[in-house]
């Protein structure tokens, strides 16, 4: 049987620049960071004469079109999966979170099949194409290439997305634990898909539509962050994460609410500098630069039905076993 695991990633800044609709115009840039929340996948061979397969749910199908789930369903098929396979998936993080699960998910299940199949596709880079391959490409969901790349890569990497579509891997020369101790993470308990979010964003672009301009602001912001975060000026950092939220809000209707804004005031009067929420919007995580008085920004936030959720920074990427 064989393992693998991808982590899902936190979006410092630059998130939307990353899709095929702004990249190809004007390239795309962004800052992301591996955490060591994991999408999970094992694969062996089928003791039965029938693909089955367990996630969420379960299926029992004889030949892989008729698979319901799609990822699952058109990896296989690129793969070439003709003969009875058994693949069960887990994850250490909720659906619809904003921290780019389905692109987690899909480059562990790539880095998987790959092993299992032979086919060598080793590379941190292959298995993120391949991801892209199959859910923006084939599926045609309204995303980007950052889930993917953040997954297979880890690490907190600058992503360059250039109109030809190649991805320049950029790891942030960043020495201090006081990143990783100071940002602080919480479940709204709003779970949301981002192509919901995302597929009017994506149509406004492709017509050349004000979104594009709006995403420049965003992108420039992200910019400034490589900079102060190289040169370990964290405050600045949080304090630019505000102003970078305020634009965010502004490309379209739907990334933030009522909730959301509360959540994120209480969290700024009690201590933090900065935040945001993760993925396109509307649920999921909001993440927040806090320097100092963390139990103040915690209690705050649990109190008004947030979740907690600590972490640390994977610098691994995918990886996989046999076992």
């Amino acid at each position: 049987m064989l393992i693998a695991k991808a982590p899902v990633r936190l979006t410092f800044g630059g998130g939307g620049t990353d899709i095929e609709s702004y990249y190809t115009r004007k390239n795309g840039f962004l800052i992301a960071a591996g955490i060591n929340k994991y999408s999970w996948v094992m694969v062996n061979r089928g003791y039965y004469d029938y693909i089955h397969l367990k996630y969420s749910k379960e299926e029992k199908v004889q030949v892989v079109k008729e698979i319901s789930h799609p990822i699952i369903r058109e990896m296989l098929k690129l793969f070439e999966c003709t003969e009875p396979i058994e693949i069960t998936s887990m994850a250490d993080y909720p659906a619809g979170s904003g921290l780019g699960t389905s692109g987690s998910f899909a480059v562990a299940l790539a880095k998987c099949l790959s092993d299992y199949y032979g086919k060598h596709n080793s590379y941190h880079r292959e298995l993120a194409e391949i991801a892209c391959r199959v859910e923006v490409d084939i599926l045609g969901d309204p995303i980007g290439k950052q889930d993917q790349y953040a997954a297979a890569f880890g690490g907190i990497n600058a992503y360059t997305f250039n109109s030809n579509g190649y991805v320049n891997v950029d790891p942030l020369r960043i020495q201090s634990p006081e990143l990783e101790r100071n940002i602080l993470l919480f479940d709204t308990h709003i779970a949301r898909k981002s192509s919901d979010v995302l597929i009017n964003q994506v149509e406004d672009m492709k017509a050349g539509g004000e979104t594009l301009n709006k995403l420049d602001k965003v992108k420039d912001m992200a910019c400034e962050m490589k900079v102060l975060l190289e040169s370990s000026k964290f405050n600045e950092w949080g304090y630019l994460l505000n102003d970078y939220w305020e634009e965010r809000k502004k490309i379209a209707d739907g990334v933030t609410n009522q909730f959301i804004d509360e959540a994120y005031q209480a969290a700024i009067e009690t201590g933090a500098l900065g935040g945001k929420l993760q993925g396109a919007g509307g649920g999921g995580f909001l993440m927040f630069y806090v320097p100092e008085n963390h139990e103040r920004v915690i209690n705050k936030l649990v109190g008004m039905g947030l979740k907690y959720f600590p972490f640390q920074f994977d610098f691994d990427g995918v990886r996989s076993w046999a076992v």
